[in-house]
């Protein structure tokens, strides 16, 4: 009976999104708001907002609301950044869930990955980015390396999950990112990820390695970013130049 009050909720919740009942850019009502109007325990209520949630329809941010982010359901996430604004405001909405946090010294193997010399040694933390929130389907897998010099940032990238470690390191040490340097390649999700991607091993994926330079032109933070194939979609947009 539960399951299909939830599923009741979920439904007349997404065509109200549809028919521009609850328009994209505004808050659904709260938790509270929605048990007394639909008679529902807040359980019911939280699992048919993940489901809304999975289908990209909505994002949940603790201490803001559950805003409505899209008219009809996304097969996938689909990236348009092109500012390291807009590359900021990605990692807000699509918060990292730290697994990890050492210092390696980057072997042959991992130093052509990176495009670093061997034996350069860096911070490194892996991390799961999530769709909207901690406890929802992750999008990627996220190794960052950063300089040891800022060892001591690991605690303050856990616990500040939606704010990018660049823009850390340029507020607490005033490094700032002059430009992004972005290289996309297509590869299969290895093994060692896949559980915690919720993806199948082999399958089709892509990776996204940006490495974050200051006006020296030196390298200080480089991350790497593994997306399964059916969550992720890159879209950019050409102009022609006046001839």
């Amino acid at each position: 009976m539960t399951a299909a009050k939830n599923l009741d909720l979920a439904r007349d919740l997404s065509e109200g999104i549809a028919s521009g009942r609850f328009a994209v850019g505004t808050l659904l009502p709260t938790e509270f708001e929605l048990c007394e109007q639909y008679g529902l325990s807040r359980y019911a209520v939280r699992k048919a907002l993940d489901e809304l949630q999975e289908l990209g329809l909505i994002s949940r941010r603790k201490n803001v609301g559950t805003r409505v982010e899209a008219m009809r359901p996304r097969a996938g996430f689909t990236q348009s950044i092109a500012t390291v604004e807009e590359l900021a405001r990605f990692g807000a909405e699509h918060v990292r869930t730290v697994q990890s946090v050492n210092e390696v010294v980057a072997d042959l193997a991992l130093a052509k990955d990176l495009g670093c010399p061997g034996g350069t040694r860096w911070l490194h933390i892996a991390c799961l980015r999530m769709e909207g929130g901690s406890k929802a389907r992750p999008i990627c897998w996220l190794d960052l390396y950063i300089d040891p010099a800022y060892a001591d940032i690991g605690p303050v990238v856990r616990d500040s999950p939606e704010t990018l470690a660049s823009s850390i390191i340029e507020e607490r040490y005033g490094r700032r990112i002059a430009r992004i340097r972005q290289d996309i390649e297509a590869l299969l999700v290895p093994r060692e990820h896949a559980e915690a991607l919720r993806a199948e091993a082999g399958t089709p994926a892509l990776k996204i390695t940006r490495h974050y330079i200051d006006p020296a032109d030196q390298v200080f933070e480089i991350s790497v970013s593994l997306h399964p194939a059916d969550r992720f979609k890159f879209s950019m947009e050409m102009t022609r130049t006046r001839e």
